[in-house]
């Protein structure tokens, strides 16, 4: 079940304010479930910017990928980590920086003291689930 506190009418206004989100982790692969999400986030309409140092330049689902966050020109209104728990704090911190408005951990992904420090510099923020699951149960 969900490691963090947001009730679902939070979540329901976290995923119907948003608009532009970031998606740090995303992949070629289509395997790989940050493909597969960021393939439904943009079916819903959301405008998706891919992260990945390693494919920066390239283009996902006719998108082109940034290597950081900070090479996202505009506003930014959430974050959505796919990286290791071990790594997520590092893409908390680069939210933050970047004022985003909002973080989200995936699935599995779950560093407390991260999203303490996000709730912490204003932002709203998700841990250890998943915005298209959230978006299938809610009816969105």
């Amino acid at each position: 079940m969900a490691q963090d506190d947001l009730s679902d009418d939070d979540i329901r206004r976290l995923l119907t304010a948003s608009r532009r989100i970031a998606l740090v982790g995303a992949s070629a692969r289509p395997d790989r479930p940050s493909h597969g999400v960021m393939r439904f986030l943009l079916g819903r309409g959301y405008d998706v910017v891919p992260v990945n140092p390693g494919l920066a330049g390239q283009t996902l689902h006719g998108r082109r990928v940034v290597a950081r966050l900070a090479g996202i020109e505009g506003p930014v209104d959430l974050v959505d980590i796919f990286r290791r728990s071990a790594e997520a704090g590092r893409a908390v911190d680069e939210a933050i920086a970047i004022g985003a408005k909002a973080v989200w951990m995936q699935l599995g992904v779950i560093d407390q003291a991260a999203r303490d420090r996000a709730r912490a510099a204003g932002l709203v923020a998700v841990m250890d689930r998943c915005p298209a699951i959230e978006i299938a149960r809610l009816g969105l």
